[in-house]
């Protein structure tokens, strides 16, 4: 995907400097609109400010380089391609959602044939195209479906989901029989289906094509369940405390470590910005982490870990609390 497809509102760029009198600006881009960094610094530069752009990865709304900007003394945070999700009070945010501008039209009449197994279907979407989800209710609808769009309150606009929150998408889980994403990867639609345990077919703009990701679903699910089974045999567990502005559940992992401490497990609490594998080996005497921050790093990137990463509610399988069955019905995770 090139940057230049999606909206960068350069002018609202330049009268967010202006109207917050900004000196010095920390731009906060996502990875596939890092190139464009040096053209916004541009923009900011003429707008009186200097800027700086952040190069480290940057995950969703959830991940504010709040103190990165403020070790830079930066007075505003613009930060792009996502909607608001947390409020913070520490460096005023200003949150640019870089609109896609490409026609959805003809991956999404591509998936209708995908779709023909049901009736009543779900539409998701990432900030990035919610402008086209009237387009592709009547799409659907002249091909004859019943088409519903969550509006859980949880997110800015209905039918928007995060990597992580998918409210939007439960809140009509129970009426519809399958989502149809529109979007681009796989990352979003994966999540849809395993927190609402629906059927998902992708409607991909930028490809223009369509296809269903049941089975990269299926893999997933045996691989967490793999996963719970292999920690049914550890002693040692290292709760992981998200150190991240949106991802920090300090009260979950208390939790969690109460709870496996009554069942005879020793407990490390462990403090973590970046959950990656090469982190977690430098506890050789733990045997199972669990993650209190993002759950998608433990859903999608378990085959990187060599230990078992569980989520929260995983670990609450594993001490006999939630039947994994049940769970599965229900969806893996989140909001």
């Amino acid at each position: 995907m090139e940057a230049t497809t999606f909206d960068l509102e350069e002018k609202r760029l330049n009268e967010e400097i202006s109207k917050h009198g900004a000196k010095r600006v920390l731009i906060q881009l996502p990875e596939g609109l890092k190139t464009e960094g040096p053209r916004l610094v541009a923009v900011a530069e003429k707008a009186g400010a200097l800027a700086v752009v952040s190069a480290d990865p940057c995950y969703g709304a959830c991940d504010l380089a709040t103190l990165d900007a403020k070790s830079l003394d930066a007075d505003l945070i613009i930060h792009y391609g996502h909607s608001k999700m947390i409020e913070q009070k520490q460096v005023p945010t200003v949150y640019i959602e870089a609109k896609a501008k490409v026609s959805v039209k003809e991956a999404v009449k591509k998936a209708i044939p995908l779709l023909e197994r049901w009736s009543k279907i779900g539409l998701v979407t990432t900030v990035q195209h919610v402008q086209t989800l009237d387009e592709t209710r009547e799409l659907l609808l002249e091909a004859g479906k019943t088409v519903a769009i969550g509006d859980a309150g949880h997110l800015k606009h209905p039918g928007q989901v995060t990597g992580c929150d998918y409210s939007n998408a439960k809140s009509v889980s129970k009426e519809i029989e399958a989502f149809l994403f529109v979007g681009g990867g796989r990352f979003h639609a994966l999540g849809a289906t395993l927190a609402t345990a629906k059927p998902t077919i992708i409607a991909d703009p930028f490809e223009r094509r369509a296809y269903s990701i049941e089975k990269e679903a299926q893999r997933i699910l045996r691989q967490r369940w793999a996963s719970i089974c292999e920690a049914e045999k550890a002693e040692s567990f290292g709760v992981l405390v998200g150190l991240k502005t949106g991802q920090k559940k300090l009260d979950e992992a208390l939790k969690i470590k109460e709870k496996l401490e009554k069942s005879g497990k020793k407990v490390t609490l462990l403090a973590v910005r970046e959950i990656t594998p090469e982190v977690l080996m430098q506890f050789p005497a733990i045997d199972t982490f669990v993650n209190t921050a993002c759950p998608r790093v433990s859903l999608d990137e378990a085959s990187k870990f060599l230990k078992p990463v569980l989520t929260f509610t995983e670990a609450l399988v594993l001490l006999g609390e939630t039947d994994w069955e049940e769970l599965c019905k229900k969806g893996l995770f989140g909001s």
